[in-house]
């Protein structure tokens, strides 16, 4: 029963959400949009990202340690695949706060009472695996090229791949693969995370959903792959600092071009966060113990 509501959600026949044709308009108002988010709430989104620019950093050192220079570049562009997952905290930010709900940044954890976590968490697991497919992938394009033998240095390695034919092979078959990677993790997830955030339907329902935004929208999608593409290189400049500010405006622009993607649930459902409970007093035992009398007053 449990795998059937990760699958299909609170129904097992859901309506499948009505999509939008969106074009270049709606993708500049969603990034302005998720500035405006962040601008209203840079120091929750700061707490949620500042973490990965130190892990980028960390990778980089951790790679170059272990001589394993050849999979930095793709450890560095895979780690956007796992991207939609890792934002869902800004996600939450946005939808809260288009709700006209406080925010603070506590409230990025409001995923964790979501009735959709299982199905968003096996969204989750299923970009980890492209990812890990991807690393395993890009090793294997290397060896092809090179062989087994690590690079005797940094400054080899660069050399070998700036001037040599293998070099040029390595590029070209490396970023022509990697960019089918991220076509599949794009169509998978492009509004998939939000939409389970906004509704339980189930990880087969976001999963469809999103591919048929795709469908619909083939150029609009292709920009804004390009546009984060674009946008996490810039970032990464230099040492990832960058990304501390376009991850948030990214995961924030992101659930509002879900918005413009996706037709709003005529029936939204209520929000999921337990209220918490007020105080108690002692004048109230033993009456506590039977809140239905207390329902009554």
């Amino acid at each position: 029963m449990a795998q059937a509501h990760v699958l299909t959600g609170a129904s097992n026949d859901p309506a499948a959400p009505a999509i939008r044709r969106i074009g270049r308009a709606d993708l500049v108002r969603a990034l302005a949009q998720g500035w405006d988010d962040f601008s209203a709430m840079p120091s929750h989104a700061l707490f949620l990202c500042a973490i990965y620019p130190a892990i980028g950093i960390l990778l980089a050192g951790l790679t170059l340690g272990f001589a394993i220079v050849p999979l930095l570049f793709p450890l560095a562009a895979g780690f956007a695949l796992l991207g939609p997952f890792a934002a869902l905290g800004l996600y939450e930010l946005s939808r809260r706060r288009e709700a006209g709900l406080t925010v603070g940044a506590a409230d990025a954890l409001d995923v964790l009472h979501s009735p959709s976590i299982g199905a968003i968490l096996a969204l989750g697991a299923l970009l980890m695996v492209i990812f890990l497919v991807w690393l395993a992938t890009a090793n294997a394009i290397y060896v092809a090229n090179f062989g087994y033998a690590a690079p005797a240095s940094i400054g080899r390695f660069i050399d070998d791949v700036l001037f040599t034919r293998a070099g040029w092979a390595l590029i070209v078959i490396g970023n022509g693969v990697g960019f089918l990677f991220a076509v599949v993790a794009l169509a998978i997830s492009v509004v998939s995370f939000p939409l389970l955030l906004d509704r339980d339907g189930g990880a087969a329902a976001a999963l469809a959903t999103s591919l048929r935004v795709v469908r619909a929208n083939p150029a609009a999608m292709a920009l804004w792959g390009l546009i984060v593409a674009a946008l996490l290189f810039v970032g990464s400049l230099p040492f990832f600092l960058g990304l501390a500010v376009v991850l948030p405006v990214l995961g924030h622009a992101t659930w509002h071009l879900y918005r413009a993607a996706v037709v709003p649930d005529p029936n939204p459902r209520p929000e999921y966060r337990p209220q918490p409970k007020g105080p108690r007093y002692a004048a109230d035992f033993p009456a506590v113990l039977f809140p239905w009398v207390r329902e009554d007053r």
